[in-house]
């Protein structure tokens, strides 16, 4: 053996220290190319001090690897699509590499290696900034883009602050913020696909990297946007679309979309932390019925369980679970209940048992089991990047439906523990190549929630509903979200629509927030306001925390239960319309919730803080939330023809109205040449309408159309065809509405159509299938009488142009309506 002398060490460890030393405080760029090999839809790049590999996705989407050292084998828990094989044209001479599709040039500068994106047309849509472009400082890893004039910045999924984001930075690493404030950051959830707009331009980019990753929009500096990472690949997907909704269907096509989900879950449900005994949820129940408070769901927070202890009932408060589930539901309720990841270390506990046994449990580096504490006290978590681990979750999940649950709610699933300081030598399995808790700890919400939902659907044989807090870019493929612990305070609650815009840019159709706020007490006006928004937002559940007031509606007064249970009534009568709505989502990723900035991308008026809360209810409606205390508020509204929701009197689009505000009504308009399918009042989707669809149809001037679609509301017989779709038509320069032929085997609930026609001339001649119908002037109102405090005794209604009975149910002729 080969000896060294003492002091020949001491100056070898030196050297070894000082280069080490230096990797961590020199920036190193990717250098000069040296090599490219071009292969089908794909550029291999060796440069200087990198490795580079370029996809063509489609003809819009161009995936962009790259690493210090080879890369590794392909893997993400976000991206589910293969490249689509497509007509492209990859040339390269002495200086530049050039990608060419039918929708977007790339080209790729040799000396330094640094990207760029052009318009077929030739306009700069992004570009790496000159001297910084991608660049490592030890194992972090950094793209530097050009700031464009005038450039902003919108997406990023749940983030605070403002809807325009430039001059922010923003940090991924999902995090449990009880009570966190309007500029807290980062909070539950990590989904790094922001969009750009510039010059009538707008891009975005996905950067799947799961480790801890940074965002900066100009926080700072004056010359770079940047996105990066602490660990891993730069992996990035650029996308261009000259529309900004293509973009979000194109994100979509990458990381999934939402499956259908059961028609109970989009009607009203009632929470708090927590309801128990039985006898407690029971009375909840039957106050909503009494009440005549439309509701399909009641949550139940942790309390059920027996000390915390997950898959258990705590046998005092629940003694039988499954005839409560079965009395709920023949009261029309469904049953969601919370479950957290830890699982109590507690010899004899059946699930503690099992895992260890499994051996399912998160370990540390040397093989012994993370042990962190939660509510039931010190717990080990399954890991579920392991498919043995996800198989055992699966497995005791399903012990709930088998107790008549229909939803499963997964919370602290950050992961969440005390202290907040999970360790980072936590080794997680990540499908069978180990890594540490540093890129595990972002995806951990999202594969519970796939555990979950995987678990459920094999067990229920049914649609489940399931909702997570903590996620990662993809968990819209399993679960919907809610925005966590918030305040029961005014700047929260606009707060809470901002945040869900931005997760409908991100890939999130169906997101909710706990309405009235989860800690403190809203004032009366507050919780009014509130519940009036949650009527125009997918998942609308009324929750407040433990130690605060009651919040139940009839909690605030007989003038709060009558405008909140008008709302309610009001959702429940637009389920048509917006069950039609989420299956747009589900087929190509649309969002319900729709910042303004969707169809009104290039209007710098829809990014004014004054007007950012703004957002459109699907297609028709544009809701325009304001504080509760507000005696007055600016509505912007955008191109178009406006339509008030209680009196249809008509607003231009581009310009700013002030208009007076009153806590009886929420502002609410909806588009000409809108589109909106009703029904009669139901208490919960376990009741059926009756046999009339009320089609609301508003004078425009462009033409518009909506896809009209029923299902049975639960089972996944839609996937094989299951279902009644038929898109309706408005042509207003030929003056006729048409309802093409029915696709589908589904049988229609509705008979019957009536027809509503507003902004229309009531003394027109019309016409339905070349016959002429006679037409009646009714009164109609969206919301029936606001209270009976009101000093006008009952609220103004529109008037209305009817058309009733045309055949609806089951035809296979077009029904043309002229108008």
């Amino acid at each position: 053996m080969n000896k060294i002398s003492l002091p020949a060490f001491f100056l070898l460890m030196l050297l070894f220290s000082y280069s080490h030393s230096r990797a961590q405080t020199q920036v190193v760029t990717a250098g000069k190319v040296n090599t490219v090999s071009i292969s089908g839809q794909q550029v291999k790049i060796k440069t200087e001090n990198a490795y580079a590999e370029i996809t063509i996705y489609s003809p819009a989407v161009i995936r962009v690897r790259m690493d210090k050292k080879p890369l590794s084998a392909d893997f993400s828990y976000a991206v589910t699509t293969d490249p689509q094989t497509i007509k492209a044209q990859i040339t390269q001479n002495n200086s530049e590499i050039s990608i060419v599709t039918d929708s977007l040039r790339m080209h790729i500068r040799k000396n330094p290696f640094a990207i760029s994106f052009f318009s077929p047309s030739g306009e700069v849509i992004n570009e790496d900034e000159p001297g910084l472009t991608t660049s490592w400082i030890g194992d972090e890893v950094t793209t530097y883009k050009k700031m464009q004039e005038q450039e902003r910045f919108i997406g990023l999924g749940e983030k605070t602050g403002n809807l325009d984001r430039k001059g922010e930075g923003y940090t991924n690493w999902n995090s449990d913020v009880f009570g966190y404030a309007t500029n807290k950051d980062p909070i539950y959830a990590t989904i790094p696909f922001y969009i750009g707009i510039h010059h009538h331009l707008n891009y975005g980019i996905f950067f799947d990297n799961s480790y801890q990753s940074d965002f900066n929009f100009g926080a700072s500096n004056n010359r770079f946007s940047s996105f990066g990472a602490r660990g891993g690949e730069m992996n990035y997907y650029f996308i261009y679309h000259p529309q900004m909704a293509d973009i979000i269907k194109s994100y979509t096509s990458l990381t999934g979309r939402m499956p259908l989900p059961p028609l109970w879950s989009l009607g009203y449900q009632q929470n708090r932390y927590s309801y128990y005994p039985d006898t407690e949820v029971l009375r909840i129940a039957q106050t909503l019925r009494e009440k005549k408070i439309p509701a399909d769901g009641i949550t139940l927070d942790i309390h059920y369980m027996d000390a915390y202890k997950l898959f258990t009932w705590n046998k005092e408060r629940f003694p039988n679970p499954q005839q409560l589930t079965n009395r709920l539901r023949e009261m029309g309720f469904r049953v969601t209940v919370i479950v957290d990841p830890g699982i109590k270390v507690e010899n004899g506990y059946a699930a503690y048992e099992s895992g260890k046994k499994e051996n399912i449990f998160l370990q540390y580096s040397d093989g012994e089991n993370y042990t962190g504490q939660v509510w039931p006290g010190w717990c080990h978590f399954p890991d579920f990047t392991s498919s043995k681990g996800r198989s055992w979750w699966k497995e005791q999940v399903k012990s709930y439906i088998r107790d008549g649950v229909s939803g499963i709610w997964n919370d602290m699933n950050e992961i969440a523990t005390w202290g907040q300081k999970m360790p980072n030598n936590v080794i997680f399995n990540f499908e069978g190549h180990p890594t540490t808790h540093l890129q595990g700890h972002n995806i951990y919400g999202l594969q519970m929630a796939r555990a979950s939902y995987e678990g459920a659907r094999e067990a229920l044989q049914k649609r489940p509903f399931l909702l997570t807090r903590a996620a990662y870019a993809g968990s819209q493929r399993y679960s919907a979200l809610w925005t966590g612990d918030n305040r029961a305070e005014e700047d929260h609650m606009l707060l809470g629509v901002r945040l869900l815009n931005s997760l409908g840019l991100s890939g999130f159709p169906f997101t909710g927030m706990d309405i009235g706020g989860f800690t403190g007490n809203p004032t009366v006006s507050l919780y009014t306001r509130w519940m009036q928004i949650g009527a125009f937002i997918p998942y609308f559940r009324n929750h407040t925390g433990v130690n605060t007031k009651s919040a139940e509606p009839w909690a605030f007064g007989e003038e709060a239960l009558e405008i909140t249970r008008n709302y309610i009534n009001l959702r429940y009568r637009l389920l048509p319309y917006l069950y039609s709505t989420m299956y747009e989502s589900s087929r190509i990723g649309i969002p319900v919730v729709r910042t303004l900035a969707i169809n009104n991308t290039f209007d710098a008026n829809v990014y004014d803080t004054r007007f950012q809360q703004q957002y459109q209810f699907g297609p028709a409606f544009m809701v325009a939330p304001f504080e509760s205390t507000k005696e007055f508020g600016s509505i912007y509204f955008p191109k178009g023809k406006w339509y008030n929701l209680y009196t249809d009197a008509i607003s231009n689009g581009q310009q700013e109205v002030i208009t007076p505000l009153s806590i009886k009504t929420l502002p609410v308009y909806v588009k000409g040449s809108s589109i909106i399918p009703m029904q009669s009042l139901i208490q919960s989707t376990h009741e059926k309408p009756s046999d009339t669809l009320f089609l609301h149809l508003y004078k425009g001037d462009e033409a518009n159309s909506f896809v009209y679609y029923e299902d049975d509301g639960e089972s996944f017989s839609y996937e094989k065809g299951g279902y009644y779709e038929r898109a309706i038509t408005y042509d207003p320069a030929a003056g006729k509405l048409t309802l093409s032929k029915v696709t589908g085997s589904y049988t229609s609930q509705f008979k019957y159509i009536r027809l509503i026609l507003h902004g229309f001339d009531s003394n027109q001649r019309i016409s339905v299938n070349g016959s002429s119908v006679s037409v009646s002037t009714s009164p109609f109102s969206f919301l029936s009488p606001i209270s009976r405090f009101d000093p006008q005794g009952s609220f103004i209604p529109a008037e209305s142009c009817t058309i009733q009975q045309a055949t609806f149910a089951n035809s296979n002729e077009f029904i043309n309506v002229g108008l």
